[in-house]
């Protein structure tokens, strides 16, 4: 492909991405801020679980929540989908124009499926994230995560690890990066289109249907939306890290990046607490957070 082209698609592609993600990621955090600020009406409603007044851009606005759903449903419904969904797209153009067009697979490192070309590289690039997202989704349906929440996101955790560990050992640093931040993209937009809407689906049409809704599918889009809150700043990091050699290039990057998540995760949970009047309990997050990236800088140096 002409290399001036290729750069220029890369431009249009990779610009794309960051406004998209800049919009699902700025709502995911609002509607986690205003999960934790509902507060019961002073005047209870039918159905109403709580309320939220804020003042913005020279306007005053009061949000309500319904416990489940509302009695009867507005004309007009906005849903926050397609923020995930052009994020993922553009994510996964990216993907492709950095190592699939015009390349001969030699992001990889395994030299057994060297005779096989660019077309066995795409298939392990394609099959890592789509097993990832697989085992994940299994992991999370499954009645030992509903029961032990903690634990299964200990699993998690340690999976997403492993699966930087494997990568950064069959493809080139930086592409072990940015492979695992697909891995994750592609888990939280799943979580959008395969769990948190279509659970809301139900919700609406048994509200429409005049039927009370069942509260399992409310809770099942809650857990998922809050496993994208905790992602977000580990992907970011992924998405800016090819300005940091230092990180992927390090011959631990896989646990480099682990650090990183960590204290992103640490970031993330403080603000969580943070908004729901627990800041006193977890204000150790924080210098627990900075006392981490000085270590991995120790670690990066040597």
């Amino acid at each position: 492909m002409d290399p001036l082209l290729l750069e220029w698609l890369d431009i249009l592609v990779r610009w794309t991405h960051v406004i998209t993600g800049i919009a699902w990621i700025g709502a995911s955090f609002y509607f986690n801020w205003l999960e934790s600020h509902f507060r019961p009406l002073e005047t209870p409603k039918d159905r109403v679980e709580g309320e939220v007044w804020l003042v913005h851009g020279g306007g005053f606005y009061r949000v309500e929540k319904f416990a489940v759903a509302p009695p009867t449903l507005p004309k007009e419904l906005h849903w926050f989908k397609w923020e995930a969904a052009f994020t993922w797209i553009s994510g996964i153009l990216l993907l492709a124009l950095l190592y699939y067009v015009g390349s001969t697979g030699d992001f990889l490192t395994i030299d057994a499926l060297a005779p096989y070309g660019i077309g066995a590289a795409i298939a392990v690039s394609l099959a890592t994230i789509a097993i990832s997202w697989t085992v994940y989704d299994l992991l999370w349906k499954s009645a030992w995560a509903e029961g032990n929440p903690g634990g299964a996101m200990a699993v998690t955790f340690a999976g997403l690890v492993l699966v930087a560990y494997v990568l950064s050992h069959i493809m080139t640093a930086h592409a072990a990066y940015i492979h695992v931040g697909a891995v994750i993209g592609t888990i939280m937009t799943a979580n959008v289109w395969m769990i948190i809407i279509p659970n809301q689906r139900e919700l609406v049409e048994a509200t429409a249907a005049g039927t009370k809704p069942e509260g399992k599918y409310a809770k099942q889009a809650k857990f998922r939306s809050l496993h994208n809150n905790y992602f977000t700043l580990p992907i970011v990091f992924i998405m800016l890290s090819k300005n940091w050699a230092s990180t992927w290039g390090h011959e631990w990057n896989w646990a480099i990046l682990a650090g990183v998540a960590v204290c992103g995760i640490a970031v993330r949970h403080f603000f969580n607490r943070r908004n729901k009047g627990g800041a006193r309990e977890a204000v150790w997050l924080l210098p627990a957070a900075a006392v981490g990236m000085v270590v991995l800088f120790y670690v990066v140096r040597g």
